[in-house]
């Protein structure tokens, strides 16, 4: 047009604006050609071009030029506060002061008499979130609700993203239901509320009616939910993702792969993580920290160190996940010394900023080791004596070690710091049970009683097929829930008959029939597994709980009897029992 001599007018520069508005190299130089070319031609104070301009300057990250031709145009409308409002939000990590200068966008319409569209409401919906500022956010459903704009796919989305994000999913689940063509983008953010809030069995059915739709999910999605089988250990229901996203092609993405290593870790197939790593054609710092995490949580402390030195050769800088896995994987093993070198190498050679995370592992190293003055020096040295997570570890160090007189002290600290959480109050009282002063532990429970705290109930569940069942401690609430205690029984009187098994193993195990602690909830899951699953197949069971010494004791007994490997997530780590054996090696 240029070469022909034809005029430009309003719409032709809005247009070429728009094909500006990308991160491809140069685009942002033709932009601010095409802005020289506007003022020359008078045309930069027209609405449509100024529009254009402030979008193309806010897509190519100049967010300060497009406030600028905002704060000089004279007449505006709708779409621009829109583009407006719109380019201060879609920073990746948006500053308070952006959201709120898009909240006063929108009060100053309402000043001018401009009248908000769904899109000036998605927005302002998308900048009460940044702030927190959830009354307002609650208002301004209200708003929508009265101009009839719920239908709306993306205004649906926006506070399907609230409602989750205050943890209430009746709600979300509501504004889901309003919307009336439901498309992926709907979808796609009442999957995330979900998984979210931790109810990962409705994340995966509305997964697989997502599958039914024209629109399919992409590599995010399916990493996404990768992630929730993970948390739930769901391995079956992972498989059958991965098959889907192998036949999509999706499954060649490094993000999926990373999310699919976690899956097979964390649902205890750490052989199939490995091998999905090592087949793997670009690992990132994501692949090399997860495939260090996995193996250090499994108990292969040496595997967990050799692929962190094998992530240095290859000239990728470790991040704080990597080390992370490197002194779990030295915690679990009782590698004191080399656990403090890769703790001080944070600090000197990588100029780390160092997380509690790493320290409750390193509390967690000495306090095993017997350590407990070195560990207790380490929280007050770093300043996290204020963390009651470090004093809890040095807490579960005392109990190992039937150190009841810095129990009481370090137990009065962790009490202080959170005063209604009951794992403190179950630490002390179980230490004192263990030293044998019933008096002081029947304290401990008068307290708890007193003051309303319940120990968190213990939770195991196992997924047979594609159903997940969970068990609680003396559970009978299954169907067959006969068959399973009968069979936990037949279990339990035959790791009785192993005498010369229990001697040489060196265990000393009077089993107390028909008392809570032969119905713990991983037993009656690896009960049901039992029976439910194919001899040749691995028993695998997750808890919320660490598990105690009693079932740990009995899962090794197990594995000898059903001559199968039985594995148990617990909240700390994964244990493998194998012919009388626990990969923790009783190091736990």
């Amino acid at each position: 047009m240029h070469q022909y001599g034809l005029a430009f007018n309003t719409y032709t520069l809005g247009s070429a604006l728009k094909a500006c508005s990308s991160n491809f190299n140069g685009c942002k130089m033709f932009g601010t050609m095409l802005h020289d070319l506007a003022i020359k031609l008078g045309l930069h104070r027209d609405v449509v071009v100024g529009t254009a301009l402030l979008d193309m300057y806010a897509k190519t990250g100049s967010l300060d030029d497009a406030i600028q031709i905002f704060d000089q145009m004279v007449d505006k409308n709708v779409v621009m506060y829109n583009a407006m409002m719109a380019g201060l939000l879609q920073q990746e990590t948006i500053e308070d002061k952006c959201a709120y200068k898009a909240l006063n966008l929108f009060f100053e319409m309402k000043s001018c008499g401009i009248k908000p569209s769904m899109f000036t409401y998605s927005s302002l919906l998308k900048a009460c979130i940044t702030v927190k500022d959830f009354e307002f956010a609650k208002q301004v459903h209200a708003l929508m609700c009265k101009n009839g704009l719920l239908a709306d796919e993306y205004i649906g989305s926006s506070l399907i993203d609230l409602y989750s994000l205050l943890g209430s999913m009746t709600d979300a689940l509501s504004c889901f239901n309003s919307i009336h063509n439901l498309t992926i983008v709907p979808m796609t953010a009442m999957i995330f509320g979900y998984l979210q809030n931790g109810e990962f069995e409705s994340a995966l059915s509305l997964f697989y009616e997502l599958l039914t739709y024209e629109e399919k999910p992409d590599e995010f999605i399916l990493s996404t939910i990768m992630s929730s089988c993970a948390n739930m250990g769901m391995l079956r229901s992972g498989e059958q993702i991965q098959g889907y996203a192998t036949k999509t092609g999706i499954s060649r993405f490094t993000i999926f792969q990373n999310s699919q290593i976690w899956m097979y870790a964390k649902s205890g197939d750490l052989y199939a993580a490995n091998l999905t790593f090592q087949q793997m054609e670009n690992p990132d710092t994501v692949s090399w920290s997860t495939t260090i995490c996995s193996n250090a949580q499994h108990g292969h402390a040496m595997d967990a160190l050799r692929y962190f030195e094998l992530m240095k050769s290859c000239g990728i800088e470790p991040n704080h996940f990597a080390f992370l896995g490197v002194l779990i994987a030295c915690s679990h093993r009782g590698l004191v010394e080399e656990g403090l070198r890769y703790f001080d190498t944070m600090e000197k050679d990588y100029k780390m900023k160092l997380h509690v995370k790493h320290c409750v592992c390193v509390v967690d190293l000495l306090g095993r080791a017997g350590r407990l003055v070195d560990a207790e020096s380490l929280i007050l040295r770093l300043g996290f004596e204020h963390e009651p997570v470090m004093w809890r570890a040095l807490l579960s160090a005392c109990r190992i070690h039937k150190d009841t007189f810095t129990a009481q002290r370090v137990a009065q600290k962790v009490i202080e710091l959170e005063p209604l959480a009951s794992a403190s109050y179950v630490l002390l009282y179980n230490i004192y049970m263990d030293a044998g002063n019933k008096l002081a532990a029947s304290k401990v429970r008068k307290l708890m009683e007193d003051q309303k705290i319940k120990k968190e109930p213990g939770l195991s569940w196992i997924q047979i097929g594609n159903k997940v069942y969970s068990f609680v401690s003396g559970d009978r609430s299954h169907e067959n829930s006969e068959r399973i205690y009968a069979k936990l029984d037949e279990m339990l009187a035959r790791t009785k008959r192993l005498d010369s098994a229990k001697d040489a193993l060196g265990y000393k195990i009077e089993h107390e029939y028909l008392t809570n602690v032969n119905y713990h909830s991983e037993k009656l899951a690896v009960a049901f597994g039992v029976l439910h699953l194919a001899e040749s197949a691995p028993v695998r069971v997750m808890k919320n709980l660490r598990i105690c010494l009693d079932c740990h004791m009995t899962m090794k007994l197990f594995s000898i009897v059903e001559k199968r490997e039985l594995i148990l997530r617990d909240s700390v780590r994964f244990h493998h029992f194998k012919d009388g054996l626990c990969s923790c090696g009783d190091y736990w």
